[in-house]
């Protein structure tokens, strides 16, 4: 499809009104427009049509998204933050015992590294239970905290992952509603978007609106399992990241 029959036929879709979702669930939403778009459902990274990727989002949804996944730099920061900020993993054989954050009696600074986990979020607004905080400075996002490890990324990191999942993106925008047991979308703003902007990516981190989850644990024979250190949104503040925003609907 090019972009301009997408202009046409989401202008049809518009004066649609409120239309029943084609799937239950989270992923209702976007079946429902590609169906309606005629676009062949896929799970291949690209294009959706032209050279545009296609992307729908209910407007008030309170499940943030995942923008990306990045660990931070140096190399060695996840390691570092897991070894100092780490805490028992939930379940770990010990030979005939198991550690468990329910166990009040765990001395934390003892615990071996290969026994621990860190899943945390961390935003900029406060420091978290283990004393991470997030902080914008001279273009480069760090992990701030008082024990002296270094993790943070620079922009030309950052940009380099939005680039790679987010390029000539079109992000149409819904409003809904439930009835019953049935789901209704109201397909009534799109935009184009392209471009990352580090200053409108730092603008939302400062205000607490993008936040970090940290998710890393170890595989049972000791090796570090990084889970995906990912940057999540309210789908609602997405366009705020990018540097050029088009108003098609």
């Amino acid at each position: 499809m090019e972009y301009p029959e997408f202009q046409r036929k989401i202008a049809q879709i518009k004066a649609m009104g409120y239309v029943q979702s084609h799937r239950k669930g989270d992923t209702g939403i976007g079946k429902t427009l590609e169906d309606l778009l005629d676009i062949t459902e896929n799970n291949i990274a690209g294009p959706d049509f032209a050279t545009y990727e296609l992307k729908a989002g209910r407007k008030e949804s309170v499940s943030m998204l995942t923008l990306f996944t990045k660990a931070p730099l140096p190399a060695s920061a996840n390691k570092r933050l897991l070894e100092v900020f780490g805490y028992a993993q939930r379940k770990v054989p010990r030979d005939h015992k198991q550690l468990s954050l329910a166990d009040k009696e765990v001395d934390e600074s003892k615990i071996p590294v290969e026994d621990k986990e860190l899943h945390v979020t961390v935003d900029a607004l406060k420091p978290n239970s283990v004393g991470l905080k997030l902080g914008v400075r001279e273009n480069k996002l760090s992990i701030e905290n008082d024990k002296g490890v270094e993790a943070y990324w620079d922009n030309d990191t950052l940009k380099e992952a939005f680039g790679k999942k987010y390029h000539g993106l079109v992000y149409v925008l819904a409003d809904h509603k439930i009835e019953g047991c049935t789901e209704y979308f109201w397909f009534n703003e799109a935009l184009l978007l392209d471009g990352f902007s580090f200053e409108r990516f730092s603008e939302l981190v400062v205000e607490g609106r993008l936040k970090v989850d940290i998710r890393i644990g170890h595989y049972p024979d000791g090796r570090l399992h990084d889970h995906g250190t990912g940057f999540r949104i309210l789908p609602k503040y997405l366009p705020q990241c990018f540097k050029t925003i088009d108003r098609i609907l």
